[in-house]
């Protein structure tokens, strides 16, 4: 496999755009928006270079490359901590219930309540990775890489990690939840709104939204029907999330309802399972004694992970001769592994 997932670069820009271009919209973290995607190549460049370990309002981008054609063919990012400079605002579903002596009935009703609640939580987000590609070993690789990421980089990066999935959006691409609920508040459509969230942030959600909780019962049906479900093609997203040990706990996004992802940091499979060891052998594919690991090398800015062969040896591990070459280690460096 000559799949190879590093850290993002200011010449990136235009795969960045053109990857954000085919994910169809609403996709906040990939805005198909010049600007933006150059500002977070600049933000991604200050964060790898900061070299100490406190928590901050970092983002880091990745790129993935088929280094064999040289096309960049996958995206994803992880962000330290959310609601650091604005708030990170969701809808957090709840429930109330009342009872009437006179009617000697007891009434439950679910309420959608503006809050913060996930400020300080890490995020993992803009994940795309091109039609072509999408076979579960390059996509497993896109998405838990970050989490090696982490584990590499625990000390900046918070106690919870959540992911936002992309919301139900029909094929004219308005959002039934955002028609049932924000969009009755402003003069902007969902693809209005949602590129203006994408270039400056949701603060103005929350400006002039109600405060109070609002009765899901006062939702049209369509808007109920798909909050807290994710937009089709999310759908294998949510359940790779899923064996990573995230789960769906009431919150959802204030634009189009998608479900909000959330795990304790140290308890994601892929951190929980990682392992650091030293490179004893270099040793072709069928010597190897295990498979199917997912390898990382390099701290920072000099991150990068493919999947490899991997085997215990005396000493350390052994590494499959192609692996080797695509991250560019050899014996005596230290790797970071999980099983895929």
């Amino acid at each position: 496999m000559t799949f190879l997932l590093r850290t993002a670069r200011a010449q990136d820009l235009e795969a960045l755009y053109r990857m954000a271009k085919g994910t169809g919209g609403g996709f906040t973290n990939l805005p198909p928006d010049k600007p933006t995607l150059r500002s977070k190549l600049e933000r991604t460049a200050r964060s790898f270079a900061r070299d100490d370990d406190q928590v901050a309002n970092d983002l880091f981008v990745f790129i993935l490359e088929d280094v064999s054609t040289g096309k960049i063919i996958g995206t994803c990012q992880a962000f330290s901590q959310v609601g650091t400079e604005l708030p990170f605002y969701s809808y957090r579903i709840g429930r109330i219930t009342q009872h009437s002596k006179e009617l000697d009935r007891t009434f439950r009703a679910e309420m959608l309540t503006l809050c913060t609640d996930l400020d300080g939580a890490s995020e993992v987000g803009g994940l795309y990775l091109d039609a072509g590609e999408r076979s579960a070993g390059v996509g497993k690789l896109l998405a838990r890489s970050r989490y090696l990421f982490i584990a590499k980089h625990r000390a900046r990066f918070g106690d919870k990690t959540l992911a936002e999935l992309r919301g139900a959006i029909d094929d004219a691409g308005n959002s039934p939840f955002w028609d049932g609920l924000a969009g009755r508040f402003f003069d902007m459509s969902f693809r209005d709104a949602d590129e203006f969230n994408a270039k400056h942030g949701n603060q103005f959600i929350a400006d002039l939204m109600p405060k109070h909780p609002i009765y899901m019962a006062l939702l049209s049906e369509a808007a109920r029907q798909v909050m807290g479900q994710p937009h089709y093609s999310g759908r294998p997203a949510m359940r790779m999330l899923e064996s990573e040990g995230f789960t769906y706990q009431n919150y959802v996004d204030i634009f189009d309802g998608g479900p909000t992802m959330i795990a304790r940091t140290d308890d994601i499979r892929t951190i929980r399972d990682a392992r650091v060891a030293t490179i004893a052998a270099i040793t072709a594919p069928e010597k190897c004694l295990e498979n199917g690991h997912l390898v990382a090398a390099g701290r920072l800015a000099d991150f990068r992970a493919c999947l490899a062969n991997v085997g215990q040896v005396e000493g350390g591990v052994s590494l499959d001769a192609a692996a080797a070459e695509l991250m560019g280690v050899g014996v005596g460096d230290a790797v970071t592994y999980a099983p895929a």
